[in-house]
């Protein structure tokens, strides 16, 4: 815990020169996404993979373990497959396994509904960490994510996982907080779920900016002004949660405390933004600082290694710190811990909130 303390302390003296220098910002990739497919079996309701955002697009084995490799030489320390639905490439257990092999930790980001019936050569490749993004309890679950039944096999996919490896596999659940799941009752009912095959809780706020999610006021699913009374009460119930149960809350009371602002500012949310420390590879083998802006090159054309810290990737370094971007709603809990105003700020409790 010193050690945690003492980073975060010497992440908010980086940041706070930052601001007041902001070429001291350098490209330090930590982390690694990677969209190995677009195709998905859910059609959520806010989201384009699968219809019309890069369309039948996936990644070869060979240009992912390129990738891996190139990355694990620049410092990259975690690996996320992503999608679409990563668990419908089938050389997804080869590419868990060149990351554990490079020294990497790999996890995937899932909706868990063939999990179940497809852990076993993962784990056996090193797999240990699953996150599952998160809709809703039975009809709402399968009403967002247009595919009856949905919910019942995600709960059985699930629970196979823990009776076949117990606690040595983790699982993360994602709660999607979107204007219809912003509710005391929703958040209560994922909590229950996530309790029931013991994942660690993590809220995942509205993106207004993704390129892969349906505008928000599209589909409805963005936060509005009048809507803040009820964002402050899920505020609180989740401040009350994160007390009661701080192991498997995941995140800080400085972020919860912090989600009204993120979800009704948008982009008026003047954070410093860490994506210096991320990159990010779609389907097409696009190249991106992060999942939203700041395009590098294509690994379909160009090897990783000579993209990484070039020009282009300290500007966009430099770029992302100051929000010269759509400024989404990605990394914000550790945008919090980096920006000492925010720590100020969001130290003290809200109004209402209990003890």
């Amino acid at each position: 815990m010193a050690a945690k303390r003492v980073g975060a302390e010497g992440a908010r003296i980086r940041h706070s020169i930052a601001e007041r220098a902001p070429s001291t910002i350098r490209p330090r990739p930590r982390q690694l996404t990677i969209a190995i497919t677009a195709h998905c079996n859910l059609r959520c309701r806010g989201c384009r993979y699968g219809r019309d955002f890069m369309q039948d697009q996936q990644l070869s084995l060979e240009t992912v373990q390129q990738v891996l490799d190139d990355a694990a030489e620049g410092g990259v320390e975690r690996v996320r497959f992503y999608g679409g639905e990563p668990l419908l490439h089938r050389d997804l257990p080869s590419m868990v396994r060149h990351a554990c092999d490079r020294g990497m930790r790999p996890y995937i980001t899932t909706n868990g509904t063939h999990l179940g019936r497809k852990i076993k050569p993962l784990y056996e490749a090193g797999l240990r960490l699953a996150t599952v993004g998160f809709y809703g309890i039975g009809d709402r679950y399968d009403d967002y994510t247009g595919r009856r039944e949905h919910f019942r096999r995600l709960d059985e996919s699930l629970a196979a996982v823990r009776a076949a490896y117990g606690t040595s596999f983790e699982l993360q659940l994602n709660y999607v907080l979107i204007r219809e799941t912003c509710n005391v009752a929703d958040l209560e009912s994922a909590w229950a779920f996530a309790t029931k095959h013991d994942m660690h809780f993590h809220v995942d706020l509205a993106n207004y900016s993704a390129p892969f999610f349906v505008q928000a006021a599209e589909a409805d699913l963005q936060l509005k002004p009048d809507d803040l009374p009820r964002v402050q009460e899920v505020t609180r119930a989740m401040l009350a949660l994160k007390r009661a149960e701080p192991a498997r809350f995941l995140h800080s009371v400085e972020f919860l405390r912090s989600v009204p602002d993120w979800l009704l500012k948008g982009p008026g949310m003047r954070v410093p933004c860490d994506a210096y420390e991320l990159l990010w590879i779609g389907a097409d083998g696009t190249l991106q600082l992060c999942d939203v802006a700041l395009p590098l090159g294509n690994v379909n054309r160009q090897r990783l290694r000579d993209i990484l810290f070039s020009r282009e990737h300290r500007q966009a370094a430099q770029d992302g710190f100051q929000l010269n971007c759509p400024n989404c709603t990605c990394k914000v809990e550790t945008r919090i811990q980096k920006h000492a105003a925010s720590v100020r700020r969001y130290s003290k409790p809200l109004e209402g909130e209990c003890a």
